[in-house]
């Protein structure tokens, strides 16, 4: 009896001693994070990513209506050292600000009704079957991207130095659909050039005025 609780207590001691070790801590934090014991602290994303994982945190502007989510964006090659970001799930949507210090980063409700205009007016007056990237809100820049899932088409859309329109597409036949969605898709991107515009401008007069 003694010799097989002597036995007993070495093995739970070598246990112990294995576990101690790097490979034991590494492979417990794999068994918490697989079950959901660790908790992530953000999130990164590339630029086609269309973020299937979140981090909530509170909302940084109670005023705001409607439900949405604040994200931490992480770092992308988009953004300096000095360059801070936040993101905000809107309606499904994704929208990241950009800017050099806190409260450019602040979400008004102007901007969140723009985001959802945009996204409305895109799938109402250009397709019905599209799905989006996120937003990017600079300074001096729009950046926005998605897929017109029906056309197997890529579209991005920027006002800052790049401004225009732009499609992508590995193989697609050139019939009276595809020309009349890509007539839609240019009429759309005046709408939103002068829609984001204005949101740019009233970030910069607010920026002034403080």
């Amino acid at each position: 009896m003694n010799n097989s609780f002597d036995e007993i207590k070495k093995l739970l001691n070598a246990s112990r001693t294995m576990l101690s070790g790097p490979k034991g801590i590494q492979e417990s934090n794999r068994i918490k994070k697989q079950y959901g014991l660790l908790t992530e602290q953000g999130v990164d994303m590339t630029d086609d990513d269309r973020l299937t994982k979140l981090n909530p945190a509170k909302s940084v502007e109670d005023s705001i209506e409607d439900d949405y989510e604040v994200f931490d964006d992480g770092k992308d090659k988009e953004t300096t050292s000095k360059d801070k970001k936040q993101g905000y799930r809107i309606s499904g949507g994704i929208m990241v600000l950009h800017g050099k210090d806190q409260t450019e980063l602040e979400l008004t409700t102007d901007e969140k009704t723009a985001f959802q205009e945009t996204m409305d007016e895109f799938v109402s007056e250009v397709s019905d079957m599209s799905e989006f990237n996120k937003l990017n809100l600079y300074t001096n820049n729009v950046e926005w991207s998605g897929k017109i899932i029906d056309m197997d088409v890529d579209f991005y859309m920027s006002i800052g130095e790049k401004n225009g329109v732009y499609i992508n597409s590995k193989m697609i036949k050139v019939d009276d659909e595809l020309i009349e969605v890509l007539n839609k898709l240019r009429a759309y991107y005046e709408k939103f050039k002068s829609k984001w515009a204005l949101i740019i401008a009233s970030r910069k007069k607010t920026k002034k005025s403080e």
